[in-house]
């Protein structure tokens, strides 16, 4: 149970009267919001009565009441736009970390203002330690390797020292101090945070590193190279939407991060290489002067550089009689930082166009940074790979990559696939997998850089924001990259393997709570990324590009919801598409159009199509005559919304048809392709 839900519980014991009446109050006050269904043709002809309706008709998808009462906040508005009351809570982290490799222990410390932008007074700090996962006792999703967590030893709060208290001392003493609960740390402060207030704090802390940390995220392997992720105190957003966000980390869903300032010291030993998010400030200072000058040359070129072969690891940095080196690094407006240090790990650069980011007129380039170790030959194209996916995406999205370098790192024993945070991601070797799906994977971590590094969605509930659309942008990716080699049934295919079963989730399901099984997976990679194609399907493209790139501009360095994303496109498009969202992310039901059957009377010729699946869809058709004439037909979904499951269409012509398919362009996701093709009998 989450810790503020416990301390309600205390509170309500000790008040029970008050709370039971002030409980009854809020459930005679609650709302929900109805959206109306497309109009329709009201004749009689077009019309037939629920009992005789035969398929089921998408009724209005839920809106929470605490996004209506955002709505009418002007926090949030009914276009699906920021509204002008929109605001965000901000920090500035100076973080500093140590490692040493000998007992592979991480020792941090930071210094937090967090300032309160709400218009709320904060009498509780909500903090994220990640690393508790690790810790015995604290909620798993899965096994996970237990290394005592983090061992929290300082707390510092506006000048003084706070100590642990429990939930009874705070409500029944008011006493100021923290309760850590799993993955979460409460600090109770001596008085409220004002709205437009800061409160400075700061952390000390150290924790072993796991091998595969927070579920393969970051870690050590080989005792040659550190992906340090998940590894400070970080405190939790709070929104306009639900508050504080003190949703556990238990080692599958990931997370939900406001925006921030950083300042980052890493400290290591002087033959590592460190890289971390955020501009690298010192390279004057920790690269030798051969690894400075080939540093400096790869920010200019286009084509990869080796700036650190595996041969010259040895004198890669300064020489100097100290023994440890301090790496530097700063950012701004990012939700994240992560960092690496490798020591037999080659760095290749060079440097990617990501368009006019300053709107001067000017191309602007940001460096890619590459580290991977001899064992894995195929990461010698990855700095090529990552090139073409960050300029690629800069152009697809419209919003050029904002940051100063992209750097991937080879992470083989701690990771099988990737994972990404923000200017940097660790994948795999590949070894196994091959060329074609490393570029995927890489194009896939580097379009999170969009979605939600860009756009913070709240992936610890609905993973299938940024992971549906990073899906989507990844196969895009690879269509450009590869031409015809990908087409949508290689986003397709892993949604309809289970389509329909009873292992599959409803997209809107919060992420944590989906079955056992492949239900997670599905209703966050391929699903999402199939109905993303789907729309696109049903808007054109040109229309659904309008309106994704809208969402984008008008979300980006903010937190949609996903009512925020339905809005928008009805906004740009101009329709009601609330039959789509609840066919396709409330509900497990599937598409399945199919050519019943085609006749022939004369120069009549009536093909009827009937709709088996529940997801109603527009029918695209393609009709081929005898005489080489090819016909498009449409039924539009209104039909299907009328509650039938046929549909007549009469052709009229002196050539025979030859051939009837169902969306030859391969537009939505069909349980059943084999009836979607009706050929005449030679």
């Amino acid at each position: 149970m989450q810790l503020l839900s416990s301390i309600n519980m205390i509170k309500k014991s000790l008040f029970s009267a008050l709370f039971s009446a002030l409980f009854i109050f809020s459930l005679s006050c609650a709302t929900s919001e109805q959206v109306q269904s497309p109009s329709e043709d009201t004749s009689e002809s077009s019309k037939i009565t629920v009992s005789e309706a035969e398929r089921p008709i998408p009724y209005p998808i839920e809106v929470p009441d605490a996004y209506l009462q955002a709505v009418e906040n002007g926090t949030r508005t009914s276009s699906g736009q920021p509204g002008e009351n929109y605001w965000q809570n901000y920090a500035t982290y100076d973080l500093s970390a140590e490692i040493d490799p000998e007992s592979h222990t991480l020792y941090g410390e930071s210094s937090v203002e967090y300032i309160n932008n709400s218009p709320d007074d904060l009498e509780v700090i909500v903090v994220e330690l990640a690393q508790n996962l690790h810790k015995e006792g604290t909620p798993k999703k899965e096994m996970t390797e237990i290394t005592g967590g983090s061992d929290l030893s300082r707390v510092h709060v506006n000048g003084q020292d706070f100590e642990p208290i429990s939930m009874f001392q705070r409500w029944t003493q008011n006493a100021s101090g923290y309760i850590l609960e799993g993955t979460r740390l409460y600090i109770f402060p001596d008085g409220v945070l004002e709205s437009g207030q800061s409160m400075n704090f700061e952390f000390e802390w150290s924790f072993e590193i796991p091998q595969e940390g927070a579920s393969g995220r970051m870690g050590r392997s080989r005792d040659n190279l550190y992906f340090i992720a998940y590894w400070y105190p970080q405190i939790a957003v709070y929104d306009d939407v639900y508050g504080w966000m003190e949703d556990p980390f238990v080692g599958n869903a990931e997370f939900y991060h406001g925006f921030a300032n950083y300042e980052l010291s890493v400290t290591m030993p002087k033959e590592w290489l460190v890289m971390g998010t955020g501009e690298f400030l010192n390279p004057e200072e920790t690269l030798s002067q051969r690894t400075l000058e080939r540093y400096n040359q790869a920010g200019n070129s286009d084509e990869p550089i080796i700036i650190a072969d595996f041969d010259e690891l040895s004198d890669a940095t300064i020489q100097t009689d100290e023994d440890m080196l301090t790496w530097e690094f700063s950012s701004k407006q990012i939700r994240d930082v992560a960092f690496s240090a490798t020591l037999e790990s080659r760095w290749d650069a060079t440097r990617t166009d990501v368009g006019d980011l300053d709107d001067d007129g000017q191309t602007d380039y940001s460096r890619i940074n590459t580290f991977f170790r001899e064992e894995a030959p195929l990461w010698k194209e990855q700095a090529t790979y990552a090139q073409h996916s960050i300029q690629f995406l800069s152009d697809y999205t419209t919003v050029p990559y904002p940051w100063p370098h992209m750097t991937s790192v080879e992470g083989a024993d701690i990771i099988g696939g990737g994972m990404e945070f923000p200017m940097m991601t660790i994948i795999g070797d590949y070894n196994n997998a091959g060329a074609v799906p490393l570029y995927g994977v890489t194009a896939h971590e580097l379009a999170h850089m969009w979605f939600p590094m860009i756009l913070s969605t709240n992936e610890r509930r609905y993973t299938w924001i940024d992971e549906g659309y990073t899906t989507f942008h990844t196969n895009e990716a690879n269509k450009d990259f590869y031409g015809d080699r990908f087409d949508n049934n290689d986003i397709f295919g892993g949604y309809l393997q289970i389509a329909g079963s009873d292992l599959e989730g409803e997209m809107m399901r919060w992420s944590d709570f989906h079955y056992p099984g492949p239900a997670y997976g599905v209703a966050s990679y391929p699903k999402p990324a199939s109905v993303l194609a789907a729309l696109r399907g049903v808007l054109g493209n040109e229309l659904f590009l309008e309106a994704h790139h809208e969402l984008i501009e008008r979300w980006k360095y903010k937190h949609p919801y996903p009512w925020d994303i339905f809005r928008t496109f009805e906004d740009v498009s101009g329709r009601d598409l609330s039959w789509f969202w609840r066919a396709w992310y409330y509900e497990t039901w599937t598409l399945d159009q199919s050519v019943a059957n085609v006749t022939s009377s004369g120069n009549q010729h009536t093909i009827t199509i009937e709709d088996k699946g529940d997801v109603p869809m527009p029918v695209l058709l393609e009709i081929t005559l005898s005489n080489g004439d090819v016909l498009q037909e449409r039924i539009d979904v209104d039909h299907w919304l009328d509650g039938y499951r046929t549909k007549e269409i009469t052709i009229e012509s002196d050539s025979e048809i030859t051939r009837v398919e169902i969306d030859p362009q391969n537009h939505f996701p069909d349980v059943n392709s084999s009836n979607n093709v009706w050929k005449a009998s030679q």
